[in-house]
């Protein structure tokens, strides 16, 4: 097979499922860590990697927090999302939904409308410099119950404190233990406020969680859904809906959620005609970056050029990037093609 990764490097691309402080490269962790000395976090990037090395889903959530509990005033949280926008620009991302747990930040004491005017700063140098558009998701961290729903919705919905990026609203954080459904009134509200449900479910459960993801929050999009494939009727009724999956191989291996990537069900979810999107999820933490994953994918998938392009138009398509804006990119993609296959 033809080696992928010089054409998917220069490939533009969108970004769905991708997490602000799970986007921190060894860089910027190191460079946080270095600022907040009582911190366990390794201040070293080589020692960074050790570090990220997980033994199970719960593992995974312990280091992440740890890394969240670096992001502690207004000035950290600019150079983290500035810096994760300069990292994506290198990977010609030109779209991204980048998933933002507000909550972390606001209870660690940072002031909610110095936090939303961080990130908005970020957003806006970015483009202008590097021209990728960013907007956000809030995200409730599930592990933290109804308080962090009842905070993160306020902070979606409450006119002069929403950020004008704001497109989404998600819920993520460990799946067992922690339902669906009791979640339903948050989202009840943010929809209401015109925001996009995309909460994950079915990545460490079985099928019934992105049912309920579904039937209870309303979910436009499904982050992971890896459990999908164990339910045919629900996987003919995200292809009929067009509901996209939000698909993170790298990812699902590095927390056991999948044993072995040739075990990665994506191929099953393809071939059931559901939209599939490629992400990296959290991608420093995995040794991973987008670029990877759509190699990944393009190996599991037997893709050529062509296929990788159509997956990374299937990304335009399940975004809430405007028409406009949709039509620009997918056309973008097509002109990059047919470029590279003409040379």
């Amino acid at each position: 097979m033809t080696d992928l990764h010089p054409f998917i490097a220069g490939l533009p691309k969108a970004e769905l499922h991708v997490h602000h402080v799970g986007s921190a490269s060894p860089r910027i962790v190191s460079e946080l860590a270095a600022r907040h000395p009582d911190s366990k976090v390794p201040t070293d990037p080589e020692a960074l990697a050790d570090y990220f090395t997980f033994t199970d889903f719960a593992h995974f959530i312990d280091v992440y927090l740890s890394v969240v509990d670096l992001v502690r005033t207004p000035e950290d949280v600019r150079l983290l999302t500035f810096e994760v926008a300069r990292d994506m620009a290198r990977q010609n991302i030109r779209y991204a939904e980048l998933t933002i747990t507000p909550y972390s930040s606001t209870r660690r004491g940072i002031d909610e409308r110095a936090f939303m005017a961080a990130i908005e700063d970020a957003r806006k140098a970015a483009e202008a410099e590097f021209g990728t558009v960013l907007r956000w998701c809030f995200d409730i961290p599930g592990e933290a119950g109804l308080e962090a729903a009842e905070e993160t919705a306020r902070l979606a919905v409450t006119d002069g404190i929403r950020p004008e990026g704001l497109v989404s609203f998600g819920l993520g954080g460990p799946e067992i233990g922690v339902p669906r459904p009791q979640f339903k009134p948050y989202f009840d509200r943010a929809r209401a406020a015109g925001l996009h449900s995309v909460p994950h479910a079915g990545e460490t459960t079985g099928p019934e969680t992105v049912w309920d993801a579904l039937r209870e929050l309303g979910a436009e999009r499904i982050g992971h859904g890896t459990s999908s494939v164990g339910d045919p009727e629900l996987l003919a009724y995200l292809a009929e809906h067009r509901i996209a999956l939000e698909v993170c191989p790298t990812s699902n291996i590095a927390t056991r959620a999948v044993a072995t990537l040739d075990e990665h069900p994506i191929r099953q979810m393809a071939e059931a005609g559901v939209l599939v999107t490629v992400n990296s999820d959290d991608p420093p933490m995995f040794g991973s970056d987008l670029n990877n994953e759509y190699a990944v994918a393009a190996r599991l998938l037997g893709l050529d050029e062509r296929g990788v392009a159509g997956l990374a138009k299937n990304a335009v398509e399940a975004s809430f990037l405007d028409p406009a804006g949709k039509l620009r990119l997918a056309a973008e993609i097509d002109t990059y093609t047919e470029d590279w296959l003409a040379r």
